[in-house]
């Protein structure tokens, strides 16, 4: 073979390697000068092996491997007149022209990622191509720079800071709820009481102390006379079981536990640990003094509040988070939506589910006003209604489930001073945003994320009027946090390439506690921009877009595989929410249902949806539009709307199997969806 074959034969085995990790494809057309061939590429091929189908083909020897006269994935060497006329994008590879006709993304750094694939390839020919580096240095400082610069980061911690607020405006009102309006001095006044009470009980910086209680103006007092005690508080939920609750308060090493009837009666006659009443009982005690109030450095630097997530063993892990973390998280936020007197924050969220903890605690470092609305009101969407047009809530937060069900209420034009809707949890679809926006417009949507182990959100987004995008970003780290996108080697994935986030900065928890061996496996070490970091692993996957924003895709633990091919679900949520009659959906791979795994569609129609647009028929035709066949779901089910856990997050496991198929002998009735109404 001449060495102008030998160039070939390599050329083409990088560029189908490339193909092969930029796109998922396993077999790559190649346009040579010996005709047309296809290539095979797996995660386990070598370049070796890669290399050793080209060099094999010709006409005469391997047919099986040459292609009819079809559109080729790579043209090698690329005519000079491909460059106006064909699509996708062109590199050189030394004086080799090529053009691939399939390229997405950023054709500006394919020249990059084609010269730093060729040269670890033809380092590592006998090497797995699913370890080879795509990112070269270039585009490795872009994804880094996407990060923001560093800026002093807040070093005083929350309640320390709410104090300093009280000083400033102790005669606004703080806290209004229940028929109780508490100013900032009476506010602070009582939860130093408290504070006093629990310093007393031996409560002190290292502590623990559990919440068991109904929302309440007395559970927010409650909250900050924990911090000014020095402690960490830890919430628990009433209506959970006694087992529950005895774990979780055994594992944070709860001192003792703040309870109002609701959680006595939970917490039962023979508690685990000490149970006082939510105000801390009549013991006399010295008040903590909160005005000049400056926090010991041992609480600086220890623990603001334990709360307790799902854990995929079964038992809940609680998250320690620090001061710090949690400070820089509020500051943020005070900076970028800057409230103040005049605002009204509404706080609807369970405090067990972590945007409580802005809700809660950011009012109160501005001089605006917190309401709290009624048990269980977060749930009716109508309830909703009333209470933020008769409270004139200005800032409030919704997980996108239930945004979607507030913005088919009646009413919701009486809102009238609502200017903020903070939304997270789940995925935002665009139509919600642009929905709300249309009746109330003087409100402005922010799409934030993150996880309970990084301070409660560490990404944002300002949602456009309208939002024109078939799903809304997430965003921007926040201040002092960082945001990498790693593929399965641990490095940084190329850009515009789904791959795990993982985040760092200060907005991390200290970890699990109790769970050594979880923390060492979710808070882990990268060097992936040139110093090692400790950084949480959030198990979700997301993309860069050019502009340097964060796409969220799904969650590595719900990708599946259909027809031996990875499917992430969230891009089928993603496609149905486009329907113009489809108001949310979920899409789940049941295995309850046959012999295969089969997709299931859950939907829920918009207020005026054409029935005859959401057939069976009809759902899988729009969805063909865009996805592949493995990727359409075989079943749908329509909902009156979609279950919620406590928290207001959809609950996965409480959507139902659809109904058995009924065999008809005629067509009638063929193609409808199922119908299914949750208890």
């Amino acid at each position: 073979m001449t060495g102008r074959h030998e160039d070939l034969d390599l050329a083409a085995a990088v560029a189908a390697v490339l193909c092969h990790r930029l796109g998922g494809a396993t077999e790559v057309a190649v346009r040579g000068p010996r005709g047309e061939l296809r290539l095979r590429v797996g995660p386990e091929h070598t370049l070796d092996q890669v290399r050793a189908q080209a060099r094999s083909v010709s006409p005469e020897a391997a047919p099986d491997v040459l292609l009819p006269a079809a559109e080729p994935d790579v043209l090698l060497p690329a005519p000079a007149t491909t460059a106006a006329t064909a699509g996708g994008a062109a590199a050189t590879l030394g004086t080799l022209p090529v053009r691939f006709l399939r390229h997405q993304g950023d054709a500006r750094w394919l020249p990059e990622r084609l010269h730093t694939l060729h040269a670890w390839l033809t380092a590592h020919p006998d090497r797995p191509v699913r370890e080879a580096t795509l990112v070269g240095p270039e585009e490795r400082r872009t994804l880094l720079g996407f990060n923001p610069a560093p800026t002093p980061a807040p070093r005083t911690p929350v309640h320390e800071l709410i104090c300093r607020q009280a000083e400033r405006t102790p005669d606004t009102v703080a806290l209004r709820g229940d028929g109780r309006h508490l100013s900032y001095r009476e506010f602070l006044d009582e939860a130093a009481a408290l504070a006093g009470r629990l310093r007393a009980d031996g409560v002190g910086p290292g502590s623990v102390v559990g919440l068991c209680a109904e929302r309440s103006p007395e559970l927010v007092v409650a909250v900050l006379g924990v911090l000014l005690a020095g402690a960490a508080y830890l919430p628990v939920d009433p209506s959970h079981p006694r087992p529950r609750l005895d774990l979780m308060l055994g594992t944070a090493g709860a001192a003792l536990v703040l309870a109002d009837p609701a959680g006595q009666a939970a917490l039962g006659a023979a508690p685990t640990v000490p149970v006082r009443p939510l105000d801390g009982g009549d013991r006399a005690a010295t008040p903590v003094d909160w005005r000049g109030y400056r926090a010991p450095e041992e609480v600086v630097h220890g623990l603001s509040y334990v709360i307790f997530t799902s854990g995929s063993t079964g038992a809940p892990k609680g998250v320690q988070m620090t001061h710090l973390s949690l400070a820089n998280r509020l500051v943020w936020m005070q900076d970028s939506y800057r409230i103040g007197p005049g605002d009204v924050v509404l706080q609807k969220t369970p405090y067990t589910f972590d945007v409580s903890v802005w809700e809660l605690l950011w009012p109160f470092l501005t001089g605006a006003t917190l309401v709290t609305a009624q048990p269980q009101a977060h749930r009716d969407p109508q309830e909703m209604v009333e209470v933020i047009a008769r409270e004139s809530v200005t800032t409030v937060h919704f997980v996108p489930s239930m945004l979607a069900l507030f913005v088919e209420e009646a009413g919701l034009d009486r809102c009238a001073d609502l200017r903020r809707v903070i939304c997270s949890g789940e995925a935002l679809p665009p139509k919600l945003v642009n929905k709300l926006t249309a009746v109330l417009p003087r409100v402005r949507v922010h799409n934030l994320y993150g996880p309970t182990e990084a301070a409660i959100d560490v990404t944002a987004w300002p949602c456009r009027r309208p939002e024109p995008a078939d799903t809304v970003p997430i965003g921007r780290p926040i201040s002092n946090v960082v945001a990498y996108v790693l593929d399965d080697r641990g490095d940084l994935a190329p850009l515009g390439q789904v791959g795990e986030l993982v985040v760092g900065g200060d907005c991390l928890a200290r970890g699990y506690a109790g769970r050594p061996d979880l923390t060492a496996e979710r808070f882990v070490e990268v060097t992936v921009a040139g110093r090692p970091q400790r950084v949480y692993r959030t198990g979700d996957l997301v993309w860069w877009s050019p502009e340097g924003h964060l796409n969220y895709v799904g969650r590595v633990d719900t990708q599946v595989k259909i027809r031996g091919q990875r499917v992430e679900l969230g891009e089928i949520e993603s496609s149905l929410n486009r329907h113009p009659f489809v108001a949310n959906s979920v899409v789940l791979l049941r295995e309850d249902l046959g012999t295969a795994p089969t997709l299931v569609a859950y939907l829920v129609a918009e207020r005026d949806a054409d029935p005859a647009r959401l057939t069976e028929p009809a759902l899988r035709a729009f969805l063909a539009e865009a996805l592949p066949d493995h990727m359409v779901p075989v079943r749908y089910v329509l909902l009156p709307e979609l279950p919620a856990t406590a928290n207001g997050k959809i609950d996965r496991r409480a959507l139902p199997p659809p109904p058995a198929r009924v065999r008809r002998r005629s067509g009638v009735g063929a193609g409808r969806l199922d119908h299914a109404a949750l208890s």
